[in-house]
């Protein structure tokens, strides 16, 4: 599995249609509305890299009311939820 965070400048009244166009897009897992530089941060997760970048390019730099965009790619990925789950592999309660 390959994770990425898409950073997204919006054109400043299209950030709703485009946060409801993101999560409506294959492969875009989360979306959220972010201040600071950035107005959305999107969540994709595909199972490579080519289909990582068919999903940023081919579909999310395609919809309507994008001004810019920064993708950063996952190494690694922690959440309490998964490290629970590694830990308790093969022990019974």
């Amino acid at each position: 599995m390959v994770a990425a965070l898409v950073m997204i400048k919006a054109e400043t009244d299209k950030v709703t249609q485009l946060a409801e166009a993101l999560t409506e897009t294959e492969g875009v897992s989360e979306v959220f509305s972010v201040a600071g530089q950035w107005d959305l941060v999107a969540i994709v997760r595909t199972r490579d890299n080519d289909a990582l970048a068919t999903v940023v390019t081919d579909r999310i730099r395609k919809l309507s009311g994008i001004a810019g965009s920064e993708t950063m790619i996952a190494f690694r990925s922690y959440s309490r939820r998964e490290l629970e789950a590694g830990f308790s592999l093969g022990v019974d309660d």
